[in-house]
């Protein structure tokens, strides 16, 4: 059972490893009741526990190597026994349910391939982002596992992204949009016309057509598919206009005690809003297509948010995400697949 074996996380990776990272994992024992085992150096990890009275409560997988944050794809090759390489076969090998790391996406996602293998059917994992609409969250992928693509993986990526909207969020038959320039069917590139030819004709997507950059997180579509190149790029752009404006409204609040008062009337609201907003809160993004659970943390995460991240995974691997992929795939009929 996925619920009694532990999430396996990458304890040497991110900005702020090992420390920040063991304090998630304590947190997320602790508070949130989960098994967490931590992959990496037993001397650094046990030191870092220790520093939280939790030598005992967290146990400790030895890893050799780490990969740094700035190592692409290749190191996953070079350091065949980094943490997250040694995670990922936790989860092959049937230890562990899911696999958490906040370090290199390039790395992870490498790694993630190699040690786990993409799933039958599966042309190329994407990654799937959570953006913070209301009353549901959108599913945006890929968010950067691969920079091109060819219409057909958009086509999957649509099927991906809809099974995991069902699992995590119980959205009934999600609606499906394509990012990009324009709403009409002949707006785009090549990329994106031929994609849109194939997402209105394919069963089992409930396709509502081209969706704009202003409508990411206006809850037009449960799902929004694109390429990497383009998904990370606009992914990275709200998150900075995001940070803008609040460091405007911060600005803003303090500028005067008419302000200062409104916003403690609106604090809780702020509080709120603030909170949904915040990317980490949602527990990082998620490598769909892999024959494993695999939850991937922003590089600068922090204890909460990996406690958040290690909550998602080990939700995932209980709902069966990489099982309802599996179905959602190889339930397309064999003359409808043009992957």
């Amino acid at each position: 059972m996925s619920e009694s074996r532990p999430v396996a996380l990458d304890a040497m990776g991110g900005d702020h490893a090992p420390h920040e990272i063991v304090a998630g994992a304590v947190h997320a024992v602790r508070e949130r009741g989960l098994s967490v085992v931590l992959v990496g150096s037993p001397r650094v990890l046990y030191e870092a526990l220790a520093d939280h009275d939790a030598t005992n409560d967290v146990p400790i997988v030895r890893a050799e190597e780490a990969l740094a944050m700035d190592e692409g794809a290749l190191a996953s090759l070079r350091r065949p026994r980094s943490s997250i390489a040694v995670a990922c076969h936790l989860v092959r090998r049937g230890d562990a349910c899911a696999v958490v790391s906040a370090g290199s996406t390039a790395g992870v996602v490498a790694t993630g391939r190699l040690r786990l293998k993409p799933q039958q059917g599966v042309l190329r994992p994407a990654i799937a982002v959570a953006l913070p609409t209301v009353p549901t969250p959108t599913v945006l992928l890929d968010a950067g596992a691969n920079a091109e693509v060819k219409p057909e993986a958009l086509v999957q990526f649509a099927h991906l992204g809809t099974a995991y909207a069902e699992l995590a969020f119980g959205v009934e038959h999600p609606r499906v949009g394509l990012l990009t320039i324009g709403s009409e069917a002949e707006k785009g590139n090549k990329l994106v016309k031929r994609a849109h030819e194939l997402l209105e004709g394919s069963p089992g997507v409930r396709f509502i057509g081209n969706v704009e950059g202003y409508d990411l997180l206006a809850g037009k579509a449960d799902v929004i598919v694109t390429d990497g190149f383009t998904g990370n790029v606009a992914l990275k752009t709200m998150e900075g206009a995001v940070r803008y404006a609040f460091g405007e409204l911060r600005t803003s609040i303090g500028s005067g005690r008419l302000a200062r008062l409104g916003a403690l009337l609106q604090r809780s609201r702020l509080r709120e809003l603030r909170r949904r907003l915040d990317a980490e809160a949602h527990g990082g993004a998620v490598l769909l297509g892999l024959n494993g659970t695999v939850v991937i943390a922003h590089g600068s995460s922090r204890a909460p948010a990996i406690s958040a991240a290690c909550q998602l995974a080990a939700d995932l691997a209980k709902g069966g995400v990489v099982a309802r992929i599996g179905e959602r795939v190889n339930a397309v009929p064999r003359h409808h697949r043009r992957w």
